[in-house]
């Protein structure tokens, strides 16, 4: 006990962590990929980001927000574009992304309720805004950076993840614990009922401007490890794979948890132990998507999930 804490107040709480697993990996206990810090990082951190998103992505799912998410995802790389002209630090341009996701995220929301245009196309013009700027600023980032980097932020890597990249995902899921678990139920009724929310005196509106905020700092957040063209589709697959099994509110949250969790760490280990030269992003989604074949082939052959959810 009093090696850890000494451990603790030498290193910080990371390194600790880091040192432990590296010395179970050589001593035979953990595969052999465990030697390397950045692994450790990335499990880390796919230990936070999978039961949260797929937590949050069963409301994305009841309230039809797909596109929304991809389209938080996508602004980032404006943000980042942005931060970097600014002068921040173009792998942690954090104060860009997240002041420009929130900006694009409330305004949107705020056209929405404020116009008559139906969501998916107001999204698309945003969407279509938002990358038009970026792909315009990138041509001047390119004279400072190598745009090369730029692509562990669209597709996601271990190799960049850092301890601030850790920090900022655990404010960040405490923050949306400390919203997302008090007002869930509110939440899940003013998305499937919105008549019988405003009966109840719960605000729909202002529940509505916080899951915009909770899916757009959930997604800054993620996309050093998932990637921001990726981050959307790991919040809806796990959620759509559980809803092909489960008849419940109940087993949809836990199914979504259990799958999105499951798909972040096995997509950050099976490129290690296999050597297989995938984005951590793209590993992490293919795994998710097996699970979502699996769970359709069972919706489909077994009678007893036919009465799942549609």
């Amino acid at each position: 006990m009093s090696a850890a804490l000494e451990c603790l107040r030498a290193d910080g709480v990371y390194e600790c962590i880091r040192m432990t697993v590296q010395d179970l990996a050589y001593a035979g206990y953990l595969p052999l990929a465990f030697q390397y810090g950045f692994v450790i990082n990335a499990l880390l951190c796919a230990f936070l980001i999978g039961p949260l998103l797929g937590a949050v992505g069963t409301m994305v799912v009841t309230k039809r927000m797909a596109f929304f998410s991809q389209a938080v995802g996508n602004a980032a790389m404006t943000g980042v574009a942005i931060g970097v002209l600014l002068g921040e630090s173009y792998t942690e341009p954090y104060i860009s992304m997240f002041a420009f996701c929130i900006l694009f995220g409330l305004i949107l929301n705020y056209t929405k309720n404020r116009t008559s245009i139906s969501s998916d196309t107001l999204i698309g013009v945003f969407l279509s805004i938002s990358l038009a700027v970026g792909a315009s600023l990138l041509l001047f980032v390119s004279a400072r950076v190598n745009t090369h980097i730029l692509e562990a932020v669209l597709f996601g890597s271990v190799l960049t993840v850092s301890d601030t990249d850790m920090n900022v995902l655990l404010v960040v899921s405490v923050i949306v614990l400390a919203i997302g678990i008090p007002l869930f139920n509110k939440m899940l009724l003013a998305s499937l009922n919105p008549s019988l929310a405003h009966a109840r005196r719960v605000p729909v509106k202002l529940l509505e401007y916080i899951f915009v905020l909770m899916i757009t700092l959930l997604t800054v957040a993620c996309l050093k490890i998932v990637g921001a063209v990726l981050v959307e589709a790991l919040l809806l697959i796990p959620a759509a794979a559980a809803r092909n099994i489960v008849t419940s509110m109940k087993g949809f949250v836990f199914w979504s948890i259990a799958f999105s969790t499951v798909s972040c760490i096995a997509g950050v280990m099976i490129p290690m132990q296999f050597d297989l030269p995938l984005p951590s992003g793209g590993a992490i989604i293919m795994v998710a998507a097996s699970i979502f074949a699996f769970t359709t082939l069972l919706r489909m052959t077994l009678s007893r999930f036919r009465q799942a959810e549609a």
